[in-house]
């Protein structure tokens, strides 16, 4: 992509937003983020898969598993094997890094770099749903700075990952069904996607679905060539499966068993059902949807806008594609409120279903393209306002605690009154406070606000500003956090965040 169209398309903007914040709080000790880490040290610094010096020297975590006395993470092990080239590297030229500068380095390698590396495949892809490149960077933009992407790329979880590995696939496997690409991008398309569940089981929920739409795409080809295409992915998808296959042999005795078995704390959630899936659940649904704590679309409204798109496209006769991500959001939401564990502890929004979320886009996308006058500065607003929450969230505590009923005031808006923020460039330059971290929130809603003017026009932005700040202050007729919560913040969340 020429230089220029890239600053027009905000990704470098986008870039620049992603490294300036890094929410780093040693006390956390983060428990999703830590056995990654002790993986990547283990297997370079002591040729194993067994964590034990790790968890000796750093601490242990809940989210350890443990067989014949010997510890393990609990996790898919994708988002650690992508580290370790980049670890040993800088381990072999610098000595062993910190803690900290290999927690840096984990989250810029699977989640800075792939979701920026995506957002250049996704401004082309979003073309034909959205010609007009005022509209396709306001999606990007709204993708990138107020949905799950945000906060899933700046730490070391897997989801954001297995959301670019799989969407990747999809995207590319549509390029080769259309001719716009050649046969060999089929590796691509089958590696891409059997590293999605390397790095995170349940990213193979979008497989089937994804699987179809492409063999239904293809099924004007000679069958000849059909089968050699789908022969070519599933190859290149059994190398990243093995390898997972053999990590399950070699830590947990069988190629079919996880960490989830033998998990020292949470293991009760997972021994039933796959992956821990029971049947779906009211209460699950209605907390991982809309409630006002964790909801998916409480907290991202414009992901609304995918209703209307996906109308506009059945009805212009792309069906099939409407289909197909219309299965894996359905698939993904049974999941995760089929779960007993769905609200998944400390998080910001539902982060189960982080990897379904590019598969909404085009329909975003094409509800953007129809909207008009009012309208479209109403769904505006409703991305003004995901990414006012998701940005305010990232500058503070990307880790919200499952006790407190809204976050976003309790949490988010009371750190950035008591000016505790998250460590970022600003301050590693001597801007403490607000001062800090204020080139981050202002810059991402600054250039929101910006796309937004681009497309709707002034009018259009004043309807959105004031859309998104009736919904922000919404959160705040919210029940309140009660004692307990409130002294959890005093004792736990502020000294981790005020004292880095």
């Amino acid at each position: 992509m020429p230089f220029a169209r890239l600053l027009r398309s905000g990704i470098v903007a986008i870039a620049a937003l992603y490294l300036y914040v890094f929410p780093y709080f040693p006390r956390i000790h983060s428990a999703n983020e830590l056995p990654r880490v002790y993986l990547v040290k283990a297997i370079v610094d002591d040729h194993s898969f067994a964590i034990d010096r790790q968890v000796q020297r750093f601490g242990a975590t809940s989210d350890l598993a443990k067989r014949d006395d010997h510890f393990y993470q609990n996790k898919a092990p994708g988002a650690s094997f992508a580290v370790l080239p980049f670890y040993a590297a800088l381990r072999a030229i610098a000595g062993e890094p910190s803690l900290a500068v290999t927690m840096w380095l984990c989250r810029i390698v699977t989640g800075v770099i792939p979701t920026l590396a995506f957002l250049l495949l996704l401004w082309r892809f979003l073309a034909r749903f959205a010609p007009d490149e005022a509209t396709r960077r306001l999606v990007i933009c709204a993708y990138a700075l107020g949905s799950l992407a945000l906060p899933y790329s700046l730490l070391y979880y897997s989801h954001q990952l297995s959301a670019v590995l799989i969407a990747s696939a999809w995207i590319l496997g549509l390029d080769v069904a259309e001719r716009t690409r050649g046969m060999r991008a089929m590796i691509a398309v089958g590696a891409l996607a059997g590293c999605a569940p390397l790095v995170d089981y349940q990213a193979a929920f979008a497989g089937i679905p994804l699987v179809a739409h492409l063999i239904w795409t293809m099924r004007a080809w000679p069958r000849r060539e059909l089968a050699r295409a789908l022969g070519i992915a599933v190859i290149a998808a059994a190398i990243p499966l093995a390898v997972l296959l053999y990590y399950h042999h070699a830590c947990f005795g069988s190629a079919w068993s996880t960490g989830y078995n033998f998990a020292t704390v949470y293991a009760t959630d997972h021994d039933h059902g796959l992956l821990g899936m029971t049947h779906p659940t009211l209460a699950a649904l209605f907390g991982v949807t809309v409630a006002p704590d964790n909801g998916f679309f409480a907290l991202a409204p414009w992901w609304l806008v995918a209703i209307p798109g996906g109308i506009a496209l059945w009805r212009a006769g792309d069906r099939a594609l409407v289909i197909a991500c219309a299965s894996v959001a359905v698939l993904f939401f049974v999941f995760i409120s089929s779960l007993g564990f769905w609200r998944a502890g400390w998080e910001v929004g539902p982060r189960y279903i982080t990897a379904m979320q590019p598969f909404l886009l085009p329909l975003v996308a094409a509800g953007l393209v129809r909207l008009r006058a009012a309208w479209l500065g109403v769904a505006a607003g409703l991305i003004l306002a995901g990414v006012a929450i998701y940005v305010c969230a990232s500058a503070t505590l990307p880790y919200w605690p499952d006790s407190f009923r809204d976050p976003l005031y309790d949490v988010a808006f009371r750190l950035l009154g008591d000016r505790a923020v998250a460590p970022s460039v600003g301050g590693a330059l001597g801007l403490h406070g607000l001062a800090g971290i204020a080139p981050f929130v202002l810059g991402a809603l600054g250039l929101v606000a910006w796309s937004i003017g681009r497309v709707a026009g002034r009018r259009g932005l004043a309807i959105s500003i004031a859309v998104a700040a009736a919904l922000i202050a919404a959160f705040a007729l919210v029940p309140h956090a009660g004692a307990d919560a409130r002294a959890a913040y005093a004792r736990t969340l502020y000294p981790a965040v005020a004292d880095k």
